[in-house]
């Protein structure tokens, strides 16, 4: 069965028995109080017709009925009454609507309790049928009861009342009822409508594959409405802002999660807005936000889509990297062209040995240093970047060289091979530059490596210009650069970063030759 069939079922069956339920207690309700309406009646002119004078004195006269009944049948067609009875102590009738009954005893038991003295509404069968009547007791100028007044409506006429107001109870029940169908069936329309026609199936369905592609992208999702509440978050926003679980998130204001957040003003703005950096817990990020619009072209929310900026930034130097390895291929190409021009000279010279020794010199350069990288250090990941910071060296005529001693076999899984290369190539980069300054002693780079022990050791030694003790606190931060260029002083604080993120450290010392030394430890667990 469709949700729409299922929604206009359920508001029916809840408006028909919410219609039963009323009609019914209405109904009891209008009898109840017309019966009640009605005895105050009949009491009130059983009540006036005791209190009439001439009736009073009727009682000391040899024929009583002449004078009471006239008296009784005007106030019983005056009143709309059934019947309006006159007797004595004895029960004996001095008026009734059937003149014939005039003189015979008055029926019902409630009569004795009258001559009590009581004032009495009864419902009882009487000669005319079943009647609700009123019955009080008729006092002379002594105070003593005389006589006893009988005044009655016909139950019949109290049903043919009642039936009035049950047919108009009726006729507004079916008249909800239609109003109900009608609305019944607009609301199911108007809510199939809200949720684009979908089944609630679909809508599960839907909503746990939204779910899926919002937790399959690395980018951080945040979703807020228009006051700043946050209604939708992926779990890769919540890691990378640091937030409390989903659960605590969800339905709570963005500035009580983060009070510096940008969203609440860009909102302000209604303008969307990209690339957009902002930074929050010391970690700086690159965001887009795009307002959420409705059918109507109303924007009901917006959206925003984050990520780290240093995450950028060491893809972008990845990037860099691959193209700083491109070009040492290039330089390389050319010099081993220069190489090979040089070699047949030497031959076309006949200079034969020399041309031998000139081979087996360069040739066991990179071989050696092949044979030590695939002996001492198993990542080809690690291997390959040194083999090319090596031939970048060569090009640029920096003395390259790695420590002999050095062992990095033992690298544990848990470490990402893309966080030390990160960390390699922009330590040998940053010593690339700093012997290439003017002022350098010497261009020369020492790499040394160990994995002996519970931790990871890289030291990257450089004989370039060194770093000034005025700016040494400051290396590490971000943004800082003694370069005059934009987009600079980013290596070093990616650095740290990732170091600190594998519970190492990275300090900085002075070379007593000239130039740095930067050395990284990083636990292995």
């Amino acid at each position: 069965m469709r949700l729409q069939t299922k929604l206009s079922l359920l508001i029916l069956s809840l408006l028909l028995f919410i219609i039963l339920v009323f009609s019914f207690y209405f109904h009891s309700l209008i009898s109840s109080s017309l019966t009640n309406q009605l005895g105050d009646r009949v009491l009130s002119i059983a009540e006036t017709v005791a209190s009439i004078p001439e009736i009073k004195q009727a009682f000391s006269e040899k024929d009583p009925s002449k004078i009471i009944q006239p008296i009784a049948e005007k106030i019983r067609k005056q009143t709309g009454a059934e019947f309006v009875v006159v007797g004595n102590t004895e029960k004996k009738r001095y008026s009734h609507p059937v003149p014939d009954r005039i003189g015979e005893s008055m029926v019902g038991k409630d009569n004795n309790e009258a001559l009590k003295g009581k004032y009495i509404i009864s419902q009882e069968k009487g000669t005319l049928g079943p009647s609700l009547r009123g019955i009080v007791p008729i006092y002379n100028q002594n105070g003593k009861i005389i006589g006893i007044v009988a005044v009655g409506y016909s139950l019949q006429d109290v049903d043919d009342i009642a039936m009035n107001y049950r047919k108009k109870i009726i006729l507004i029940s079916l008249g909800v009822i239609l109003v109900g169908i009608i609305g019944a069936l607009l609301i199911a329309r108007g809510m199939k409508r809200a949720i684009l026609g979908l089944e609630p199936e679909e809508i599960t369905q839907l909503y746990q594959e939204n779910k899926a592609v919002l937790e399959s992208v690395k980018e951080g999702i945040v979703a807020v409405n228009l006051n700043g509440t946050i209604t939708m978050v992926n779990q890769q926003a919540i890691n990378m802002l640091q937030w409390p679980n989903e659960r605590d998130v969800l339905r709570a204001n963005i500035l009580d999660i983060s009070p510096y957040s940008p969203l609440l003003e860009i909102i302000e703005k209604g303008e969307a807005v990209t690339d957009k950096e902002f930074s929050l817990n010391d970690e700086f990020f690159i965001a887009n936000y795009l307002p959420i619009m409705s059918e109507r072209g109303n924007i009901t929310g917006w959206v925003s889509s984050f990520r780290s900026k240093s995450e950028l930034s060491r893809l972008t130097q990845e990037l860099a990297q691959v193209r700083q390895y491109s070009e040492a291929l290039r330089a390389q190409t050319h010099e081993y062209s220069n190489k090979l021009y040089m070699i047949s000279g030497l031959i076309q010279l006949q200079s034969y040995q020399e041309a031998i020794d000139f081979i087996a010199r360069e040739f066991d350069i990179h071989q050696n240093l092949l044979n030590f990288i695939k002996q001492e250090i198993s990542d080809v990941m690690i291997g390959g970047l040194l083999i090319g910071k090596f031939n970048q060296a060569n090009e640029l005529k920096i003395h390259f060289d790695i420590d002999r001693e050095s062992s990095f076999k033992e690298i544990p899984e848990g470490i990402e091979r893309d966080s030390l290369t990160t960390i390699i190539g922009n330590l040998i980069d940053n010593a690339m530059e700093a012997v290439m300054k003017p002022g350098a002693k010497a261009k020369n780079i020492k790499i040394y490596f160990s994995d002996f022990g519970n931790d990871l050791i890289l030291e990257v030694e450089d004989s370039g210009i060194g770093i000034s003790p005025e700016i040494e606190d400051k290396i590490f931060e971000r943004g800082f650069s003694t370069k005059k260029l934009e987009n600079h002083g980013v290596g070093l604080f990616l650095v740290e970063k990732i170091i600190k993120k594998l519970n190492g450290y990275i300090s900085y010392t002075p070379n007593p030759e000239g130039g740095s030394v930067f050395t990284v430890i990083i636990p292995k667990s």
